[in-house]
This record gives structure tokens, C-alpha cells and sequence, in this order.
């Protein structure tokens, strides 16, 4: 990879690690913001889901901006943007001031992430470049995801909550001036699409409720409510894929629901962080709740995870070569099972916990780069459109997978078979997604994109 392409790589990975980063690093310090500026416990969770929720909802409508007034302005604004109502958030007085930054926040980074990795694309054209910036981004982004629950405890109890805020602020302007000397704008950067502005409500309703509803579910008190805003999500889902076939410029073009390999991707993107982002969510609660480890050690405990995605996505290069992209897919899922399983037959062991999430990340690293790459393998024209779809795809495996099994936690009780019963079905869904990638018929292999 040339010298200008590997800083183009390294910029665009930085993209996405700050904005995945910014997901899970205010989590941490919600109990210290909302005794900042005073504001009850029934406020928690509008704020821990309003930034998932604007991130996840506006990804595709993202990625649409790109393509129609070109990748490289809209990076620049949502980098921009990502560090403008950073002040807001680190000058709030009122709670409301915390939730409207922490959504804009995630509207910023919605518009940031599709553009990114679309030039991230374009960057790397030759098929072993791209490999190894896949992995750089597939990396970048599990292991921000990991590492957030403990950068925002570190800032929070090193500094203060603000500084979860505040350092947005230099970040975003680095970064800005880092996309303005390294990027360029792409000769297909831009194109005469018409937003579908429609379509573009109706999906982010769709995604939104489907986002809060299942965040909902995880409180006993709120279950009713939150399952009537899945079924609303789904109903507005239902609606909006039969708008974008009436339609006559759709958000989401004809040729990408048509395409077999966006939509084997995002299966894979879903399954993904539904399988690991709730097997990190249930270890953090077992380590504090039965094992007594303070949140910074739980954090700390998580590590291994964002060390293995490194090492998983490093290993995407050497099985690129011998494996076609769907069994890497496949063998990427067989370590994020098995990762879950050494979880269950250890429960009860802190070692147990570091060693399963450890190999539920090189798992997580080798299926995240393989789904990428089949995700992405569509003409350039949808490229933008695809990486919208996958970011969705893997926000919503994030926010369902997460409540579908600590509800499944809850329901069976209390005690430790609770997890293991969770856990258990995790690798069952991760296994039987990676079996059905080996037997179903079709391209196996990232065909040439098509200029």
C-alpha cells in the first residue's frame, strides 16, 4: 500500500474509531452527567440511547448526502459538526442541553461514517489493499466499541464528565484538518441522485423506535411501552420498503435490494454485534454484579476484547489468501461461538470471562472485515448506499441483540444460568449464521468492482 494511501487509511479508521467511540464512551458517565446538572434518574434512558439512536437512524440518509453533493464535503461537515455540538454537550446547565448534544453528536458521526469508508474504498482499489484497510477499519471500529465503556470512565473519574465532551473538540479539529491534507475528492465522488426525503423519515422512524424500543425492554417497568415501539418500528420498516418500491428515485436504490452480497453482508454486520455486543454487555454486568469489580476494572477486564478484534482483523490478510471471502465469513462466526461457549463452560471464573471475550473478538475481527468486504462488493454507484446499509445493519444487531438477551438473561432468572442460557444463544446464532454461509449457493469470492 503506497505511502498516501496508508495515510488515507489511517485518517478515515480515525473517523471511525471517534465516532463508533462516542456510542458507548458516555455510558459510563451517565450517573456523573446527570448529577451535573441535576437531573432526575428517569432521564437515563433517553440519554444512554439518543446518540445510537440518531446514529443508527441517519447512516443511510448519510450516506445519500454523500453521494449527491460528493463524500469528501459531507466528511468535512460531519467532522465539523461532531466537534461543534461537543461544546454544547460540555457547557450543558440542563439535561435537555446533554440529549440535544448527544444526538446531534450521533446525527454528526451518522453522516461522518458512510462518506468514510466509501473514500476508504476508493483509496485502497487493488483487492489486497483493500483486504488490509478493511481490516484496518473493521479494527478501528470493534475495538472503539469495546474501548468506550472505559475511556468514558477513565475521563469521568480522572477529569470530570465534561471532558467526555471536551475532547471532541481538538479530536474533531485534527481530524478535520487531517481529511483536508490527505483526502482527496474522488472522480466519482459525486452524482445526480435526488433525496428521497420520504423515504429518508420513514427509515429513520423505523430505525429510531426500533433503537429505543428494545433499549426499553431491558427495564421491567418499561417493557410494554418498548415492545409497542418495536412493532412500531417494524410496521414503519414495512412501510418504508413498500414507498421505496413505489417510488420513482428511492433512498435506498433498486439494484441494492437487489444486490445478494449488500444484503448477505449486512446479515453478517447484524449478527455480528448482536452476538458481541451483548456478550460484552452481560460480562460487564457479571464481573460488577457478582464478582463486585468497580466499572474502570470491568472496563479494564474488557480489553482482551479490542485486542483480539486487532488480532482477528490482522489475520483477515493471511486467510484472504487461502480461504474465499464467505468461509472467512463463516470462520469469523465459528470464533465469535466459540468465544461465547468458553464463556458458558467457565462461568464463575474472572479468567474465564477475559479469555472468552478475548476469542469472541479475534472471532468478531475476522467476520467484521469478512462482511465488509462482501457488503462493499456492489458497483461504485451503490458503494455509498452499501456502507450505509452495513453501519445499520450493525447498530440494530447492536440495540436488538443487546435486549433480546438480557431480557432472555432476565426472564430466566437472576442466577448465573441466566447468562449462560444468553450466552449459549449467542453461539448458536453466530454458529448456524456461519453454517448457512457455507451452504448457501452463490459468489463466494469479492468479484471486481464495477467502474
Amino acid at each position: 500500500m503506497a505511502g498516501g494511501s496508508r495515510r488515507a487509511v489511517a485518517v478515515l479508521c480515525g473517523i471511525q474509531f471517534v465516532d463508533v467511540l462516542g456510542v458507548t464512551s458516555g455510558i459510563t458517565a451517565l450517573p456523573a452527567m446527570l448529577a451535573g446538572v441535576s437531573a432526575p434518574a428517569a432521564a437515563t434512558p433517553v440519554l444512554a440511547t439518543v446518540y445510537a439512536m440518531f446514529f443508527g437512524g441517519l447512516l443511510v440518509l448519510g450516506a445519500r448526502l454523500g453521494d449527491r453533493y460528493g463524500h469528501r464535503r459531507v466528511l468535512l461537515l460531519g467532522c465539523t459538526a461532531f466537534a461543534l455540538v461537543s461544546l454544547i454537550g460540555a457547557s450543558a446547565q440542563e439535561v435537555i442541553q446533554l440529549v440535544a448534544a448527544r444526538g446531534l453528536q450521533g446525527a454528526a458521526a451518522a453522516i461522518s461514517v458512510p462518506s468514510a469508508l466509501r473514500l476508504l474504498l476508493d483509496a485502497s482499489p487493488d483487492p489486497d489493499e483493500r483486504r488490509g484497510a478493511l481490516a484496518a477499519w473493521s479494527a478501528s471500529g470493534a475495538a472503539a466499541g469495546a474501548l468506550g465503556l472505559l475511556v468514558g470512565g477513565v475521563l469521568t473519574d480522572v477529569l470530570d464528565w465534561r471532558a467526555v465532551f471536551w475532547v471532541n473538540v481538538p479530536v474533531g479539529i485534527a481530524l478535520i484538518v487531517a481529511v483536508r491534507l490527505v483526502i482527496t475528492r474522488s472522480a466519482g465522488d459525486r452524482e445526480a441522485v435526488r433525496l428521497d426525503l420520504t423515504g429518508a423519515a420513514l427509515l429513520t422512524g423505523a430505525v429510531m423506535a426500533l433503537i429505543v424500543g428494545a433499549s426499553a425492554l431491558e427495564n421491567p417497568h418499561a417493557r410494554v411501552a418498548g415492545g409497542l415501539l418495536v412493532v412500531a418500528g417494524l410496521a414503519a420498516g414495512a412501510v418504508f420498503v413498500a414507498h421505496q418500491r413505489r417510488v420513482r428515485a428511492p433512498l435506498v436504490p433498486r439494484a441494492a435490494f437487489a444486490s445478494a452480497n449488500l444484503r448477505t453482508g449486512t446479515v453478517v454486520s447484524f449478527v455480528n454485534t448482536a452476538t458481541t455486543s451483548s456478550t460484552g454487555v452481560l460480562a460487564t454486568l457479571s464481573l460488577q454484579q457478582e464478582f463486585g469489580v468497580s466499572a474502570v476494572g470491568a472496563g479494564f477486564a474488557l480489553v482482551p476484547f479490542s485486542l483480539g478484534v486487532v488480532v482477528g482483523s490482522a489475520l483477515t490478510r493471511p486467510l484472504g489468501a487461502r480461504l474465499r471471502v464467505r468461509r472467512m465469513a463463516a470462520t469469523g462466526l465459528a470464533g465469535i461461538a466459540a468465544g461465547n461457549l468458553l464463556l458458558v463452560v467457565t462461568y464463575g471464573s474472572i479468567a474465564g470471562v477475559v479469555a472468552g471475550v478475548a476469542v469472541a473478538g479475534i472471532g468478531l475481527g475476522i467476520a467484521s472485515v469478512a462482511g465488509t468486504a462482501i457488503g462493499t462488493d456492489v458497483a461504485d454507484t451503490l458503494s455509498g448506499t452499501a456502507s450505509g446499509v452495513l453501519n445499520t445493519g450493525a447498530q440494530l444487531g447492536t440495540a436488538l441483540g443487546v435486549a433480546a438477551l438480557l431480557l432472555l438473561a432476565a426472564t430466566i432468572g437472576e442466577t448465573g444460568s441466566g447468562t449462560a442460557v444468553a450466552w449459549a444463544v449467542a453461539a448458536a446464532l453466530a454458529g448456524l449464521t456461519g453454517v448457512a454461509l457455507l451452504t448457501r449457493t452463490g459468489a463466494d469470492t469479492v468479484a471486481a468492482r464495477q467502474e
